[in-house]
């Protein structure tokens, strides 16, 4: 038996829609990155971007376990001495770009390097619950469903 590897030519990459109103931000993140990275279809192969294209609505009403939502810090550093910054989720999710929450969550999931990269660009993150993919004929994927843990 010969380990199957799939081909660009045969990689058929479908198009889903998350709801994240509700849903608990890790496991959300964890179920995005796996259907980025194709994980979840039976001619995954761990060198070709064989994932689906995933959009997430209702980014800004995610929800976070325990006191993550005012304990939790993204660091970033400015580059000039004594230049570490930080932001807390709650300011984040309450600021202009309530997004980046899931994308830090799911890029933080998916391998660090050009195929990473490529995965990622297949993510598409929206505050609100409209998104302009209707052409696409996304499928809705209910995560809430999968296990009740996920949802708050």
């Amino acid at each position: 038996m010969r380990t199957y590897s799939a081909k660009p030519s045969e990689i058929e990459k479908k198009w889903v829609v998350v709801d994240a109103e509700g849903l608990v931000l890790g496991r959300l993140a964890s179920v995005i990155a796996n259907y980025l990275r194709g994980k979840h279809k039976p001619t995954f192969t761990p060198h070709m971007d064989c994932g689906d294209n995933v959009i997430v609505v209702n980014a800004e009403k995610v929800k976070l376990t325990g006191n993550k939502m005012i304990q939790k810090q993204y660091y970033w550093h400015t580059g000039h001495p004594g230049g570490i910054k930080s932001r807390r989720v709650d300011q984040v999710l309450g600021g202009a770009h309530p997004e980046r929450v899931i994308t830090k969550a799911v890029q933080r999931m998916i391998a660090r390097g050009p195929l990473g990269r490529q995965q990622m660009s297949n993510l598409r993150v929206y505050a609100g619950a409209e998104h302009p993919h209707e052409a696409q004929q996304p499928q809705v994927l209910d995560v809430a469903a999968m296990n009740p843990k996920n949802a708050r």
